[in-house]
């Protein structure tokens, strides 16, 4: 009997050893200097021949290589490559669903559907098996997000080398998450009715049902609070500014109706989500000074009449109306897509975006849009170190090769389930040992 429960301790501690995560990397303690690559700074500009300096986490230089300046600690050689900030993934639910065939393992959709007060950075789980494989692909952060109801909840931000949800946590709760309602509906098919979209007749209701929610919310925040209303409380941070509003909402009307509730409620730092039909009401956008995150463009048109290739000239369509974007990753198998995250970016830069513009949307624009720009998405002096070096184009899935990536100054691993099976069925078809 000892024996066989020594035997079982060895196995589950050899099974938990495959499928837990690497361990994160330590605290940087060298200083690199990366010399010699193409550095796209992920504002639009880009340094030929380039030299990236960073220390204790933060970057410390970002010049060209051929001034005259001492290197720090290690040297690495990167003639030929190419250096970008960690991409970030916005609209995300990583971490927060492992299998979505298996329940259990889903924990994105809280029951209820006023549910501000709804954190999702306490479900975000470190050790999903699908960050290791986006950080093959320089996806470094990722916001995570709630799904379901009127108000989801709150999302985060989190870096994808981590112990647990308090170590990847680099902004908390940024921001809370609205599904406006359609003006059209369409009849469920699989009961028998009309699956053709007609008016939606509740449409008034539902949007005063917003607008009273948040109404009683701001009377509570600015009242008496003796009895504490922890929703009510979640909301203090869309009134003051601290917190974003993301307003999942697609179609001209909605988004107007949307834009103007928010701001007659005083709501004024907002994102609009998914965006179908922005550029109809791109002065609307551009004057509140709103960025919208756009759909992952492979994808099919909402629309009968739309052109087929609509969704993979989106972003170029609303960039040149002026509007700042990000890529969200909300859809299907979002978790699992996520991993494509620069190679979206290049399908929209194939359909007319400027290449540089579209490393912006998973760079720079996004750390905008997520509030982390501070600190994030962009290679200056004084922001984290958080960035990778690839062979080739980073946009293009056949060049984007990392031979080094960083997350603010650690070295962190680029190991994954899949370059595991990759090597060793390519020792057995190869034949090497």
């Amino acid at each position: 009997m000892k024996k066989y429960k020594i035997v079982s301790l060895v196995f589950f501690f050899l099974v938990g050893n495959i499928i837990a995560q690497q361990t994160p990397a330590p605290k940087q303690t060298t200083a690199f200097s990366i010399e010699g690559a193409t550095a796209h700074l992920g504002n639009g500009k880009v340094i030929e021949n380039s030299l990236i300096m960073f220390n204790d986490g933060k970057i410390t230089f970002v010049g060209s290589a051929l001034m005259k300046i001492a290197r720090q600690g290690k040297v690495i050689n990167a003639n030929g490559k190419h250096v970008y900030p960690g991409f970030i993934a916005t609209n995300g639910s990583l971490g927060l669903s492992e299998v979505d065939a298996v329940r259990a393992t889903r924990d994105f959709d809280e029951v209820g559907n006023m549910l501000p007060h709804v954190r999702s950075i306490i479900a975000y789980n470190a050790e999903s098996k699908v960050v290791e494989s986006l950080r093959m692909n320089g996806i470094l952060m990722s916001d995570t997000s709630p799904r379901g109801g009127t108000i989801s909840g709150t999302s985060s931000v989190v870096q994808l080398d981590a112990w647990n949800w308090e170590d990847a946590a680099v902004k908390m709760d940024n921001g809370i998450h609205i599904n406006w309602p359609g003006s059209f509906t369409s009849g469920r098919w699989w009961l028998g009715e009309d699956p053709a979209l007609k008016p939606d007749k509740n449409y008034p209701k539902n949007v005063q049902n917003i607008k009273d929610y948040f109404t009683n919310a701001k009377r509570y925040l600015a009242g008496d609070k003796s009895k504490k209303d922890l929703p009510f409380e979640a909301t203090k941070g869309l009134f003051d500014g601290s917190q974003k509003l993301y307003l999942h909402v697609s179609g001209h009307k909605e988004i107007t109706e949307a834009v103007n509730v928010s701001k007659e409620l005083g709501i004024n730092n907002l994102v609009i989500v998914h965006g179908d039909g922005a550029e109809k009401v791109a002065d609307l956008l551009l004057k509140h000074d709103i960025p919208v995150i756009v759909d992952r463009p492979h994808s099919v048109p909402n629309n009968e009449d739309d052109d087929y290739d609509l969704p993979f000239r989106t972003a170029k369509i609303l960039m040149d109306k002026g509007l700042t974007l990000a890529i969200g990753m909300e859809g299907q198998f979002e978790r699992m897509h996520t991993r494509n995250l620069p190679f979206f970016a290049g399908t929209y830069a194939a359909y007319g975006v400027d290449k540089e513009k579209a490393l912006q949307m998973i760079t720079g624009n996004a750390a905008k849009v997520l509030g982390i720009d501070s600190f994030a998405g962009t290679l200056e002096v004084g922001k984290d170190a958080t960035l990778f070096i690839s062979e080739g184009d980073a946009l293009d899935m056949r060049t984007n090769i990392l031979t080094h990536a960083f997350i603010q100054g650690r070295t962190i691993s680029l190991e994954s389930h899949q370059t595991k099976l990759w090597k060793r069925y390519d020792s057995k078809i190869n034949g090497k040992k």
